[in-house]
């Protein structure tokens, strides 16, 4: 008989995320090993607790999930997942990362902008691009060969991220804005077709006025769940709705698409025992969905 499906959830929060877990169950996991307030120094005996309790042909029915709010924390722990992982001996399993939701939303989002227009050559802006979502689909943008503006308040902070993104995207277009004032957004607006706001939650960052008078705009879509939204007069159950002459997706209006993304990603960890699942491997899932 095939051996469970165990799926161990390392988060870096002390309390683990339930909504993580349900899904987790729902996308086919047997069990569910969640572990809270989890460091780098603790990962290595939790990898070979995975790695040494199973044969090699049983190895991909474990995999790991890392979660938790920190998103830089959980790269640090996917980091030393993979680090004590011995491939040479075919002794290791998938791992997914998906702290704060950011691999899977941002998949999405650029999902949602791609079935309305090509994204190669796209004149794209992404307001609020130095957090953790906006840096992941400045970068999936660019890897589908958008232009890119990565916005934000201060410049410096929007270069850092655009010096980061090029240094895994050899071929990327992409470029710092600082939208702090009204005259800096109107400038960073010029001649774009696709809006994407993943910015604080609460902030207006696109009011309606400026996005009206952007006349080359085709497609905005915002993340931002908590009122008032990123970009004003967008709903938030918008999914491809016809605003001011542009195609609106809101957060829930997205939410249904980065939901079945986590679940088939969830469910691709137990297909072989050697993935790692980060931004574009979970956007090649997403391009894959109806």
């Amino acid at each position: 008989m095939d051996k469970r499906k165990i799926l161990i959830q390392l988060d870096s929060d002390l309390q683990p995320s339930v909504f993580d877990r349900v899904v987790a169950i729902d996308a086919g996991a047997d069990d569910v090993l969640s572990l809270g307030g989890v460091k780098p120094d603790q990962v290595r005996t939790m990898v070979h607790g995975a790695i040494f309790t199973r044969g090699p042909k049983d190895l991909k029915r474990t995999a790991f999930f890392i979660g938790g709010s920190d998103v830089a924390a959980g790269e640090r722990l996917l980091d030393k997942v993979k680090q004590h992982m011995l491939p040479q001996f075919g002794l290791r399993v998938s791992v997914l990362l998906d702290a704060n939701g950011a691999n899977t939303t941002a998949a999405a989002a650029v999902r949602a902008a791609a079935r309305h227009l090509s994204l190669a050559g796209a004149a794209a802006l992404v307001l609020g691009g130095t957090g953790p979502v906006g840096q992941r689909v400045a970068r999936l943008l660019a890897r589908e060969g958008a232009a890119v503006r990565v916005g934000s308040r201060q410049r410096e902070r929007a270069a850092q991220v655009c010096a980061a993104i090029h240094a895994n995207v050899g071929h990327a277009r992409i470029e710092p804005v600082a939208t702090g004032t009204p005259q800096e957004l109107q400038a960073s607006l010029c001649d774009r077709t696709l809006i994407i706001s993943p910015g604080t939650a609460g902030v207006v960052l696109l009011p309606r006025s400026a996005r009206v008078a952007c006349s080359s705009l085709r497609v905005a879509i915002d993340l931002n769940a908590v009122p008032p939204l990123g970009i004003e007069g967008v709903e938030l159950l918008d999914k491809g709705a016809q605003r001011d002459g542009a195609i609106c997706y809101g957060a829930i209006g997205v939410g249904d698409t980065k939901m079945k993304v986590h679940k088939a990603a969830i469910a691709r960890l137990f297909e072989s025992n050697d993935q790692v699942m980060d931004a574009e491997e979970v956007y090649a899932l997403a391009t894959a969905l109806p």
